[in-house]
């Protein structure tokens, strides 16, 4: 990315459009409204730091917001940036498929929302594994851990938002 990359895109739009592109990124609406509030942008940089403090400002209720947004691991999804995100299942066997079904619901009855893992150049079996790890956590620690894997998300999806 230049120093002008996804920032000055994201600068260069009208509201509503940065709007949107930042929600496809995060879709934590107080999180869209201050990186809104947090243009313009100096350069890439400063626009991945802005998105990681936007972040951590938010509370709970924000990151829940977010999470809400992802597609289940291991599920099809019409969203491209989720289909690349979780390529590592497409070769996975039934066998692995129907353990993560049978992990997110476990995990979505323990924590009250989708597991939520950077899913970005892992196998379906190193998801699983995270997946079956963590559905042991105190609440409180795999928030954070959730709220930390949102934030790699954010931005991934930032760093590709020109490219899409």
């Amino acid at each position: 990315m230049t120093s002008t990359g996804v920032a000055g895109y994201l600068n260069s739009l009208p509201d509503d459009a940065a709007r949107a592109a930042l929600a496809r990124c995060c879709a934590a609406r107080r999180w869209v409204d201050a990186m809104i509030a947090a243009r313009p942008f100096g350069g890439d940089a400063e626009l991945l730091a802005a998105a990681e403090r936007c972040w951590w400002e938010l509370e709970q209720a924000d990151w829940l917001d977010a999470f809400a947004r992802h597609p289940r691991i291991g599920e099809r999804s019409g969203d491209p940036w989720a289909q690349r995100e979780q390529a590592g299942v497409d070769g996975a066997g039934e066998k692995t498929r129907a353990a993560l079904a049978r992990g997110n619901r476990d995990y979505e009855r323990r924590f009250g929302y989708v597991f939520l893992i950077c899913a970005a150049g892992k196998s379906a079996d190193e998801m699983l594994a995270a997946l079956e790890s963590r559905v042991a956590n105190a609440p409180g620690v795999e928030l954070q851990i959730a709220a930390d894997e949102q934030a790699k998300i954010t931005r991934l999806r930032l760093e590709n938002l020109v490219a899409s």
